[in-house]
């Protein structure tokens, strides 16, 4: 028999961790293969992690409520045959025959081992203690030099009242503004040594303020943000934090959009079993742009400028629950229309019925919102990272408008609406972004109203 490590795979380029809200099977229960074994949830999707072989459920790494990073083991499922652990590479192998080491470089390595060992803290214990810790509290209480004592102080939120990662590091956010931390010191730490944990305290940034506390009233009702609300909240405020926002904005004549899908949209149900809504010829006027000016298909990553080789839309979709989620439309410059559409019908209806993959909420590389949905003329959407743009599409009214023609000019009622685009002014400058937008308007009321679908 062998064993297999399942970890939390990579949800998204900006998610870096998620919570584990679910599990879907115990141990000693049979897995199948591509059966789902637990749920986790991410600021961007709630979704079902499954196993990659076949076999019966040994370990469980984490529990409920658990925050989970990116690449760690939640579980470890015993399969059937002789080979090796799978999760094991070549490079942990031992060789049979080592070869000798050498006499000083035992010894050095015997003299690091006492330093070490006459400086390193004491190992927490925490077998003595009735209360239940997860894995990764434990961790940051070893990190952090926390006592049981104090561990057991802690009052927990999560599930049954256990203690959660954010329970343990507002303890420490508390413990360091009443100065109490370091008051177990090792009496082993040498002058010299104290003298540069001092300094590098002293060297740490000022805590930001905490936010005043909001009165609440009688009547007033008081509704905790979930899980997705709080990380998408997070996220928002790290983007305006990260990137400098500018907006530029167009007003789009679409009459010959609007005409053209009310003149194919029948038929075309009836051909393919799909809806034409307007989005997919929004989204492949936006593929057009991006290939024009591939300077907005990039991402920033410090210094340097990541410019990406695939065009990865991400469509933002609204929830019934009000949260947002971004399923992304991979390679939309080599869709055509039809293939478009029913990309884009399809990962909307999964992302109502919370039914996309991982898979799917990553790797986008730019982004479209549709604000005119809810009636909003335009908007200044929030630059979703690492991306360095967002186009908001407005609602399409019927106005009054000066039409140009070779015998003259006269008022007509045409189909108008605004795009907004949002973006990041450290690396695209106001030409740029207004060259941009301004090239998917001019698609969009270039269209063909004989165009064949």
């Amino acid at each position: 028999m062998s064993k297999f490590e399942l970890k939390l795979p990579q949800m998204g380029e900006s998610v870096a961790e998620a919570t584990l809200t679910t599990w879907l099977k115990e141990v000693g229960e049979a897995i199948e293969l591509d059966e789902a074994v637990f749920e986790i949830a991410t600021d961007k999707v709630d979704s079902e992690v499954p196993s990659e072989v076949e076999g019966v459920l040994l370990e469980k790494r984490f529990d409920v409520d658990d925050v989970i990073k990116v690449g760690e083991v939640v579980a470890v499922i015993e399969i059937a045959g002789e080979q090796e652990d799978i999760s094991t590479g070549p490079e942990e192998k031992v060789a049979d025959n080592p070869a000798p080491v050498a006499e000083p470089v035992a010894e050095l390595e015997s003299q690091f081992q006492t330093a070490r060992e006459a400086v390193a803290p004491a190992v927490q214990d925490f077998s003595g203690s009735e209360r239940f810790y997860s894995p990764l509290v434990k961790n940051i209480a070893k990190e952090e030099g926390i006592s049981m004592d104090e561990l057991e102080s802690i009052a927990g939120t999560g599930k049954e009242g256990r203690v959660t990662k954010n329970d343990v590091m507002a303890f420490l956010e508390n413990r360091s503004s009443n100065g109490s931390a370091g008051s177990n010191e090792s009496p082993s730490i040498t002058t010299t040594e104290k003298a540069t944990v001092q300094t590098k305290t002293e060297k740490q940034p000022v805590e930001k303020p905490k936010a005043t506390p909001v009165p609440v009233v009688d009547g007033d009702e008081i509704i905790p943000l979930s899980r997705m609300g709080k990380l998408i909240a997070q996220h928002m405020v790290d983007s305006i934090s990260t990137s400098a926002h500018v907006q530029s904005f167009v007003e789009v004549d679409v009459t010959n959009v609007v005409n053209w899908r009310n003149k194919n949209k029948k038929a075309f149900e009836e051909r393919e079993g799909e809806k034409l809504t307007f989005t997919p010829i929004f989204m492949e006027a936006v593929a057009s742009a991006l290939k024009k000016y591939p300077m907005i298909n990039i991402s920033v990553d410090g210094d340097k400028v990541i410019k990406r080789k695939n065009i990865n839309i991400g469509m933002a979709a609204a929830l019934p629950d009000g949260n947002l989620i971004v399923p992304v439309i991979k390679n939309a410059d080599q869709l055509n229309l039809v293939g478009m559409a029913k990309t884009v019908n399809d990962l909307a209806n999964r992302s109502r019925n919370n039914q996309l993959k991982p898979d799917e909420i990553k790797g986008g590389t730019y982004t479209v919102t549709n604000v005119g949905s809810f009636g909003s003329v335009f908007g200044t959407p929030i630059i979703n990272q690492p991306q360095v743009g967002i186009l908001a599409l407005g609602a399409i009214r019927k106005l009054p408008s000066v039409i140009e023609t070779d015998q003259g000019e006269y008022i007509g009622i045409r189909s108008k609406m605004f795009l907004s685009h949002s973006y990041d002014h450290r690396v695209v400058n106001g030409a740029l972004g207004g060259m941009f937008v301004k090239t998917v308007a001019d698609y969009l009321e270039a269209w063909d109203v004989n165009r064949e679908i």
